[in-house]
């Protein structure tokens, strides 16, 4: 049995302090559905608070005013804590949102560590500040630090996406306040704990587990300068409707429902040994999995029989087991939102491949088995509606030309892949795709690259020299003629 955490304190400008509120989070196995945490539920006088905190320590404190060797060394102190206590990380983690063990240990805790050593990297080459010739005489072009930072985090991959935001805002010279998800919350104090040993100075980070009505309000809070959001469509909407009415910069990571196109020549084992984790990754429950899987007509049984042998094959259950590859979802009402599309699938005509419904054995806890749906029409809901769970859509088309046009058929552009014989074939074809990340004969997410997505998939970009400029201003300064031998 998981042993229950209770924490009754809130970790606010670097230390924990008792909340101004009464109200409590629990945290609820989504294996056993039983409660394994207890947090306090930030209230709006807390935002008032942290945001105070981080005003003055951006305004009249030393981590804006440090050089960037000063902010580097104390992330890269973050950065070897988070490797240290990274299976600790990964099953809180598992704990929570129900990620299978052995893919949080990867993804969760060493992919964070490795967003925050890429950031570091970054900071290293940085430019700051550079001279250039200007057309009336020589300028001075400096990035500085916005200032205050709301990051707003989702309980899928929570650490990861913290890190995408903390690092470069951190090395920036920001302050933040993160907000992680009321789902998954207790892994943040780990990376309070983290931060606060690290050195980061008094008011510089904050972290206040709340629910949307508080998010809302920070979002909204006049004094944020920027805000990171990542989560769904609907979500991303509304913060930069509240945002917009402080004019406060924003940076939307939202949805996907992204294609791998699989093409007449492509090495189908390969390709399913590529695919089957890329659209099943997390339970599904990943913005950048391959959803859509496209064949040509010419090989699809031979395709639907492969994916559905796979698929099939994924070993369900307990998170915290090695051995388990797909989880339980991480609330009830994902588990009830995955059976729905099952069922508005079969209405709207498509066929299941394998799964379709609870895993048999696991009557306790919010699983849905892997689904596969066969001969699905891009116009079907199931087709173009992000589920969020483990139910993938493999849809058939005629020529190329027909798999692009099925591929760009979407509202959302965050990712892709292809899948070919001919690489330099498949790179010509992922430059005709409307999405921010593109993959050939591979899934990954380079962290030294910029990520985000096209159309609704969101605004901004993170990661890479990108991702650092979401989080600076650009200032110009005009010098003399002459000045500097220009």
């Amino acid at each position: 049995m998981t042993e229950l955490v209770e924490h009754g304190q809130l970790f606010i400008g670097g230390e924990l302090t008792d909340p101004l509120g009464s109200d409590v989070i629990e945290v609820i196995s989504p294996h056993t559905e039983q409660v394994i945490g207890r947090v306090p539920h930030a209230s709006r006088a807390d935002v008032d608070r942290a945001v105070a905190a981080a005003r003055k320590s951006f305004d009249e404190g030393p981590w804006a005013r440090a050089t960037p060797e000063e902010r580097i060394e104390v992330v890269t102190r973050i950065k070897d804590a988070i490797l240290v206590r990274h299976e600790e990380i990964a099953k809180s983690i598992s704990s929570q949102n129900g990620s299978p063990y052995s893919w949080s240990v990867l993804a969760q805790a060493l992919g964070a560590m490795m967003v925050w050593d890429s950031a570091i990297t970054v900071a290293r080459q940085f430019p700051y500040e550079e001279r250039r010739s200007g057309a009336l005489g020589p300028i001075l072009v400096r990035r500085e630090p916005v200032g205050v930072v709301a990051a707003v985090v989702p309980w899928n991959v929570p650490q990861f996406v913290a890190a995408a935001k903390l690092g470069p805002a951190l090395l920036t010279g920001c302050s933040v306040i993160l907000k992680p998800s009321p789902e998954s919350p207790l892994d943040s104090y780990i990376l309070g704990e983290i931060a606060a040993e690290a050195g980061l100075p008094e008011g510089v980070l904050s972290i206040l587990p709340a629910d949307r009505e508080v998010s809302e309000y920070l979002v909204g809070h006049p004094g944020i300068d920027k805000v990171s959001f990542t989560g769904s469509v609907a979500a991303g909407k509304r913060v930069m409707e509240v945002a917009a009415r402080n004019l406060t910069r924003v940076t939307l990571e939202l949805g996907g429902k992204s294609a791998a196109v699989i093409l007449p020549d492509a090495d189908l084992a390969a390709t399913v040994a590529g695919v089957v984790p890329a659209a099943w990754m997390n339970n599904g429950q990943a913005c950048v999995a391959q959803t859509r899987i496209l064949a040509p007509r010419s090989r699809y049984d031979e395709i639907a029989e492969a994916f559905a042998a796979a698929a099939g094959a994924l070993v369900v259950g307990d998170p915290l087991d090695a051995a388990t590859q797909v989880g339980p979802l991480v609330a009830k009402r994902q588990q009830q939102r995955s059976l729905d599309y099952i069922r508005i699938g079969q209405e709207e005509g498509a066929k299941i491949l394998t799964g379709g419904g609870r895993p048999a054995g696991l009557d306790r806890g919010w699983y849905v088995e892997p689904t596969l749906f066969g001969g699905v029409d891009n116009t079907m809901r199931i087709a173009r509606e992000e589920i969020f769970g483990p139910v993938i859509c493999l849809l058939p088309y005629g020529d190329e030309a027909e798999a692009l046009r099925i591929a760009n058929d979407s509202e959302y552009g965050l990712s892709g892949s292809v899948w070919t014989g001919d690489v330099e074939h498949g790179i010509d074809f992922g430059r005709k795709v409307r999405t921010g990340t593109f993959n050939v004969n591979t899934f990954s997410l380079d962290m030294l690259g910029p990520f985000g997505g096209y159309k609704s998939s969101g605004l901004g970009r993170e990661f890479g020299p990108e991702g650092f400029s979401e989080y600076l201003e650009h200032k110009m300064i005009h010098l003399p003629a002459g000045h500097g031998g220009e």
